[in-house]
């Protein structure tokens, strides 16, 4: 059955290409060649230009750079430079009013905060957590967290999350957790 299916196929295609003519059937042979060279050939140029994009991309990029520690850095001096740079533990407070005068200075309409503190024993450090949903613009809330890392230097942004009601709303719901790394003692006194 398939037999008579294939023979009859091929019987019309030769009364079509009889029906044409020689040049015409030529012509509409090259065709339908040209369409499945062209298909064969996009995709794989494409993925060329694809692949000299990534390259140019790589080439442009700054090597890594590797930066050796001082010769004379020991693991003593590393422990004491880290305590240096924590926060002195009985100026939370200063720290969050701080967090909240940036905020004002940005334009952000601040919620009240919540406010976690715990203690590292392995470490011999405090660690006081704030979660601070504010509302503004996206670049005000950037700008807040980037002063924010500024003025407090023993702070880490922890996490920064956006939410928008509406694609049109200019101003943007976000939520920063930000840790102070806190001392119980000034700098430069060992814990």
């Amino acid at each position: 059955m398939t037999a008579r299916l294939w023979s009859a196929s091929l019987l019309r295609l030769r009364l079509a290409l009889a029906a044409f003519g020689p040049v015409a059937s030529a012509a509409a042979l090259l065709c339908v060649a040209a369409v499945l060279a062209l298909a064969w050939l996009l995709p794989e140029r494409a993925l060329q230009g694809e692949r000299r994009a990534v390259a140019l991309g790589l080439a442009a990029m700054p090597a890594p750079s590797v930066v050796a520690p001082p010769a004379s850095a020991n693991a003593n001096a590393n422990l004491a430079r880290f305590y240096d740079t924590l926060g002195e533990r009985r100026y939370v407070e200063q720290q969050v009013k701080t967090l909240f005068a940036l905020a004002a200075k940005t334009g952000l309409v601040l919620s009240q905060g919540e406010y976690k503190s715990a203690y590292e024993r392995n470490g011999r450090f405090h660690t006081y957590q704030v979660s601070l949903p504010v509302k503004g613009s996206y670049a005000a809330v950037w700008k807040f967290g980037m002063l924010a890392l500024r003025a407090i230097p023993f702070a880490a942004l922890d996490e920064i999350s956006f939410r928008r009601d509406t694609i049109g709303d200019p101003a943007v719901e976000a939520r920063l957790r930000l840790t102070f790394y806190l001392a119980d003692q000034p700098p430069g006194v060992p814990p």
